[in-house]
């Protein structure tokens, strides 16, 4: 990794390639810009065309500074951009909405919503980075940009068998007839993997505790929330429009990005998605529109912000959306992003998850077509990885949508979200700021040698334990043996005793029901991380804010 090309690298279209990547989205176009950037030569197969429609919308701090690391530690100036609300507003697309917050209203079908149940987590100004991704212009984005470093396309080209050798690699046969020749074959694509279906790789039943379904489209007229007769008794710091809002109820959630939530912005849109456990509201006859407008009729402070909305697409309407891969490496061959599995798009942790993948897989693979070492081993660690983020983020839905059913419970559910959503960002900028001060790649490789591979912070027990033992006690909620007071009291108790966050957040406290990092918290945070923070933490707390700081300094020029 140390000796990138400073050029770029273009190759004459053949049927012999170093990667296949089967998909275009963002896995595929970010990990085919990454690597054709770096001297691969990369068939880049999709059955079917850009722009077109896609969900998982909404970014978090996480998804923006990986997006960072992967631009500087590839080589990739032009990623730089999807890095920041500013960057993509900027150089990329005006019809993205800004991201200011994480809200969350709780509901009770028949009753009043009660203003003072409802959470919010609001990104500190300092890196407030996130984004409503319009998901056609950056997925075409990607795919131009891996197309510029010299990717050869083949859009409408579905893949219909698929052979591997372990010594040679793998021949594709498209539906056409056609056959390209690949060295390692990445699989990007979805639910119907032709490598998944190929080999047998699903896992039937998925072993996720998570039981979801949707149905979603794109609206246009959806009013903002805060001015809504509900909204307007909110004392949320931040105002729900700014961000990514979810209604919670007992059995479900539902999204609205809004797309047009600043001035400079072209889209009229609202991305609006409404996710339901199908054994609390069972599949039916009718279609997603019908399915949506009945539910409005139980939730009418809900109904007030789509009065007037209108659909401006097909609503889709799914199945349960669970699936899981029992393998997801092979000989020449690693399933990712959708293609390996799947849980709900509840915390925006999908596209999170997507860049763990292409940051980990893109060196092994400019390694190898440079090597000619294919093996199995370097690529194991991806299975565990991979494995990792799965389980991880199963586990904390799944706890989300037990403590759906009583607020005291998601109250507390909610706090290990949080925690694991700021915490997983000291890990990520810490590495950054290390790795962007001495330009030494084995931060990355030492972050691979973890017992616990998908956590957002793998270094400290206490915060994989608080994850189990959520995960366990919402387990014990639904069998009947925990009441969900009890439960949301052991959740907090373990938080409040944590050494693993800074006791002045309060986040084991019921009443710290929205969190805002203020200054003065921040200076409380940098007391804390010097004097009383464990070593695996202290240190980690300390880079992080030394490389924002940096960051947004080198933002300001």
């Amino acid at each position: 990794m140390s000796d990138l090309p400073r050029k770029d690298s273009k190759h004459k279209p053949s049927d012999q390639y170093d990667v296949a990547i089967l998909g275009s989205g963002m896995a595929g176009g970010m990990l085919g810009a990454v690597l054709a950037r770096n001297g691969v030569k990369v068939l880049l197969l999709d059955a079917g065309t850009h722009p077109r429609f896609a969900v998982g919308e909404s970014t978090i701090p996480y998804t923006s500074g990986m997006t960072r690391l992967i631009a500087d530690r590839y080589q990739v100036p032009e990623l730089k951009a999807l890095s920041s609300f500013k960057g993509i507003r900027k150089e990329v697309s005006r019809n993205c909405g800004q991201k200011q917050n994480f809200g969350f209203v709780y509901h009770r079908e028949g009753r009043p919503q009660n203003p003072a149940e409802v959470n919010q987590l609001v990104v500190p100004s300092a890196i407030r980075t996130e984004t409503h991704l319009f998901r056609q212009d950056i997925d075409a984005y990607l795919f131009h940009l891996a197309v510029k470093y010299g990717a050869v396309p083949q859009l409408a080209t579905r893949i219909a068998d698929i052979e591997i050798d372990p010594d040679s690699g793998a021949v594709l046969r498209t539906e056409a007839g056609k056959e390209f020749r690949a060295s390692y074959v990445v699989d990007g694509s979805g639910f119907r993997s032709p490598l998944a279906e190929k080999f047998g790789l699903r896992e039937t039943p998925t072993r996720a505790r998570t039981h979801s379904r949707s149905l979603f489209t794109h609206m246009v007229g959806v009013r903002p929330y805060d001015r809504s007769p509900n909204g307007r008794q909110h004392k949320q710091p931040n105002p729900w429009h700014n961000g990514t809002l979810h209604h919670v109820f007992d059995g479900g959630w539902l999204w609205v990005i809004p797309f047009d939530n600043h001035e400079d912005s072209l889209n009229p849109l609202c991305s609006v998605g409404l996710t339901l456990d199908p054994r609390v509201f069972p599949k039916g006859e009718a279609t997603g529109e019908q399915e949506f407008d009945d539910f409005l009729k139980r939730f009418p402070e809900i109904a007030w912000q789509f009065d007037g909305a209108k659909a401006v697409r097909p609503w889709v309407s799914t199945g349960r959306l669970q699936y899981s891969a029992k393998q997801v490496v092979g000989e020449r061959f690693c399933l990712t992003s959708h293609a390996a599995g799947f849980i709900d798009a509840l915390y925006s942790r999908g596209l999170t998850n997507t860049m763990e993948l292409v940051n980990a897989l893109g060196w092994r693979l400019i390694a190898a077509s440079r090597d000619g070492d294919w093996s199995l081993e370097r690529f194991s660690y991806l299975e565990n990885l991979q494995q990792g983020l799965f389980d991880f983020h199963d586990n904390l839905v799944y706890s989300s949508f037990v403590g759906f059913r009583d607020y005291e419970l998601w109250n507390a559910v909610n706090r290990t979200w949080m925690l694991g959503t700021m915490l997983g960002n000291v890990m990520l900028e810490d590495a950054y700021y290390r790795y962007d001060t001495t330009g030494d790649t084995q931060v990355f490789l030492d972050l691979e040698q973890s017992k616990h591979p998908g956590s957002p912070l793998p270094v400290s027990a206490g915060f994989n334990e608080m994850g189990i033992l959520t995960r366990d006690l919402c387990e014990s909620v639904e069998e009947g043996t925990v009441t969900p007071g009890e439960a949301a009291k052991r959740i907090l108790r373990h938080i409040e005793q944590a050494d693993f966050i800074a006791p002045s957040f309060r986040l084991g406290i019921e009443s710290t029901r929205c969190f805002a990092m203020s200054p003065g918290k921040m200076a409380m945070n940098a007391v804390w991380s010097r004097r009383e923070a464990p070593p695996e933490i202290g240190p980690r707390m300390i880079n992080a804010s030394k490389g924002l700081v940096r960051t947004r300094l080198r933002d300001l020029r």
